[in-house]
């Protein structure tokens, strides 16, 4: 375990001891060694243990500039040091990390318990609470006492003596089940990677995709062989062009057996925990369940809410879906087989019809969809239109692994705002999916502008092949940005507020509507050009982008919606009614069967074995993208309504929303930016669902 004494000794040669001399606190990577972590970790809990004692126990009446304010600049050690080595562990993952990760898991949760639960502290915070609106503070600084508040109250801070200790015991086994339960996901995704012998097994796909294959074998010692790697998802992308199917029952019973088939990465009993001791926790602080508890604070507000939109939204997509299979069951039967059709042929399948409806299919878009484009005079150029921003690549700030780029992106009159890193490709070492982090947060207290990376995972091409993307990745790379564009544009005082820290289901948002301009036609013919020949997309195939939005929606909303559906019920029981690890996908299956469901051809998006997002900020809180995408569908109607691509609508976009942060109520900001509540119709129209 780290030392946790105040008298760890100053190592001078320890990055994280000292604010990085980089550029607007870019992290000295090259610097950094994993030796490094330990110690800092230990003298920053001191240092903010000390630092919070001295705020709990002076004697001055407490102010918000005493207390709050203080407690906003206190920890800076530990931030540092967090950011970096949380980012690793997703990032740049080995045993060494992640038995570091486990061992802090209890000291950190232990640490943040004693801050929360720190009753003088809280004495103080209360009564400046109860004094909010006479003290005559700005809206911003009476937000972040009534944040405050609610923060440590729903710690635990005003439980009795006996409620607390137990719920320091909950958080200390949480934060190691959770870790746990996170690793198993990346240990099992690589150990089921698929190895395919043949090369006529993979007929199908493009050359690229069968070189990658090759490249991750000979790297994965396999030479001669074709390795392709599980993602994230249920569904796996190469099922929609392979054509053995064999293989593709493969992948697919590979992708669904993740977590679940009794080895040492089995997440059964993890879940089973984990689900246990968080309903105990909500119940402890009054909540009948941990999605109450959760919900509370968020946009929806209530578990009925929730409910209720996921319900009408499944009844529709369900029908949807049917609809579909149907259609793609008569494909089959015309070609003369004899199966009826499964989850892994569902993208196969599904493929081939909408080549035959639409003239169209994701292969023949690859060779226009090479990643420096898309970057470059696609993300950065919708945004360079929007906003009035410029990025220049920056060579000289150091990386942590090979292929990471850096940004310096400017004001519109050529002042860094802030600096982007994009990480794209996968590797072993790095977890599944997508997702945004920030190094450093904007904060106008603390005089500090925006270090924000996007993740990927794309795959890694042979050497001297281009990375020819799917639209899916495309969609994927502008929705993280979005995510990124969050933070880089926020203007706040208190980091506590800073860029996307903003509840849940409202955080998707601004990613969301960002995906837009991925087919905006001025966007869309600014980067869709041939990687060899510079050949802009045919118009033909372009106005074909279009006319396929809606096809296959069905399941594509489906399957969204069953993982959204299962977490809120497992989240939704008490800590008794969670059933033990030989019936939890007993339990799985039965939710979604009543729901409607057809799980032989559309599992859920994730299984509740591999459903890392439901470990971190969206437990009981994955209906989150749909519920922003509601937002999302009707603010595209309004830059549509106002010309689209113009820096007045950037402008006004970036202002009302994406500046404010959470310094101000999410809806709010919503309604002031809209003029109204959001419209459900474009949502309803967009996915096929009127």
């Amino acid at each position: 375990m780290p030392e946790s004494s105040s008298s760890v000794p100053i190592d001078v040669a320890n990055p994280f001891f000292t604010e990085s001399p980089l550029e607007l606190g870019y992290p000295p990577f090259d610097a950094i060694a994993f030796e490094h972590y330990a110690p800092a970790f230990a003298r920053g809990m001191a240092e903010e243990t000390a630092e919070v004692d001295a705020i709990a126990t002076q004697s001055a009446p407490p102010s918000f500039a005493n207390t709050i304010a203080a407690l906003e600049v206190s920890g800076q050690l530990l931030n540092r040091v967090s950011r970096v080595f949380y980012s690793m562990t997703s990032v740049k993952s080995d045993p060494a990390v992640r038995a570091l990760e486990q061992e802090l898991a209890v000291t950190m949760a232990e640490h943040t318990d004693n801050i929360l639960l720190n009753q003088a502290l809280f004495a103080r915070i209360s009564q400046l609470y109860e004094q909010r609106s006479t003290a005559g503070l700005d809206a911003e600084s009476v937000r972040l006492i009534e944040s405050y508040y609610r923060d440590y109250v729903r710690a635990g801070a005003a439980l009795t003596e006996a409620q607390q200790a137990r719920m320091r015991e909950i958080n200390a086994q949480l934060s190691v089940l959770q870790i746990q339960y996170n690793q198993n996901i990346l240990n099992e995704s690589n150990e089921l990677a698929i190895v395919v012998e043949s090369q006529e097994a993979l007929t199908g796909l493009d050359a690229g995709s069968i070189n990658a294959a090759a490249k991750a074998a000979r790297d994965n010692n396999t030479e001669g062989n074709f390795l392709l790697p599980l993602v994230n998802t249920s569904d796996q992308p190469l099922l929609a062009q392979l054509q053995n199917r064999s293989l593709r029952e493969r992948i697919h019973r590979a992708s669904l057996s993740r977590g679940n088939r009794g080895n040492a990465f089995d997440n059964r009993q993890t879940l089973v925990s984990i689900l246990r001791l968080r309903a105990e926790r909500a119940q402890l602080l009054g909540y009948d369940n941990h999605a109450d508890y959760v919900l509370d604070v968020q946009t929806a507000g209530t578990v009925e809410a929730v409910n209720d939109r996921l319900t009408a939204l499944i009844e529709r997509a369900v029908a949807n879906v049917r609809r579909e299979g149907e259609a793609l069951q008569a494909l089959i039967e015309h070609d003369d087989e004899d199966f009826r059709l499964a989850a892994w042929d569902w993208s196969y399948y599904s493929e081939k019809l909408r080549a035959e409806q639409f003239e169209f299919d994701d292969s023949q878009l690859r060779d226009y969809l090479e990643l420096e484009n898309v970057l470059t005079r696609g993300v950065f150029f919708a945004a360079e239109q929007l906003y009035g921003i410029s990025f220049r690549e920056r060579f000289d700030l150091p990386v942590y692994e090979d292929g990471v780029r850096v940004f310096e992106v400017f004001d519109p009159v050529g002042t860094t705002q802030a600096l982007f890193i994009a990480d794209l490709y996968a590797r072993p070492s790095k977890r599944g999916g997508g997702w945004t982090n920030s190094y450093v947060s904007q904060s106008d207290l603390l005089g500090s502008r925006a270090v924000v990376a996007i993740n990927l995972n794309i795959t890694q091409p042979a050497e001297n092949d281009p990375t020819l993307l799917t639209l899916d990745e495309v969609t994927t790379l502008f929705h993280e940005f979005g995510h990124a564009l969050h933070n880089i544009f926020s203007d706040v005082t208190f980091p506590y507020f800073s860029g996307s820290r903003v509840p849940r289901d409202f955080v998707e948002f601004p990613s969301q509507v960002n995906e837009m301009w991925v087919t905006w036609p001025e966007v869309l013919r600014n980067y869709a050009v041939h990687f060899e020949t510079g050949e802009p997309l045919p118009t033909a195939l372009l106005n074909r982008i279009n006319d396929v939005q809606q096809f296959n929606q069905g399941f594509a909303t489906t399957e969204y919606l069953a993982a959204s559906l299962l977490d809120q019920r497992l989240h939704q029981l008490a800590p008794n009614a969670v059933p033990d690890a030989a019936h939890i996908l007993d339990f799985e299956v039965q939710v979604l069967s009543d729901a409607g469901i057809p799980l032989d051809k559309v599992p859920p998006r994730y299984r509740s074995t591999y459903f890392r997002h439901i470990m971190g900020g969206y437990s009981a809180g994955y209906y989150s993208y749909i519920w922003s995408e509601v937002l999302d569908a009707d603010t595209v109607e309004w830059f549509k309504e106002n010309g689209g691509l113009q820096r007045a609508n950037g402008e006004r976009f970036r202002q009302a929303l994406l500046s404010r942060g959470g310094s101000v109520d999410a809806m709010t900001l919503y309604r002031n930016f809209r003029g109204r509540d959001p419209a459900i119709e474009p949502l309803l129209s967009r996915r096929g669902l009127l």
